[in-house]
């Protein structure tokens, strides 16, 4: 860490992508190489999948 210092670098710092704009989140995880964002959009839609099943038969089974 010294070396970069010296160098005139900074040390890289941590990404929270809630401070971040949509369009910021999406421009970042565009960087990732292919297989880590496939792990992302995968994680993504099957968080969206399982709320979208919860929602579906939370609303069915109320109709019953």
């Amino acid at each position: 860490m010294t070396r970069y210092a010296e160098r005139g670098k900074s040390v890289p710092k941590e990404i929270a992508l809630e401070d971040k704009t949509t369009t910021e989140q999406m421009r970042l995880i565009a960087e990732l190489d292919e297989k880590d964002k496939n792990i992302v959009y995968g994680i993504i839609e099957t968080m969206l999948t399982k709320k979208k099943f919860k929602d579906f038969f939370q609303n069915n089974i109320a109709a019953l």
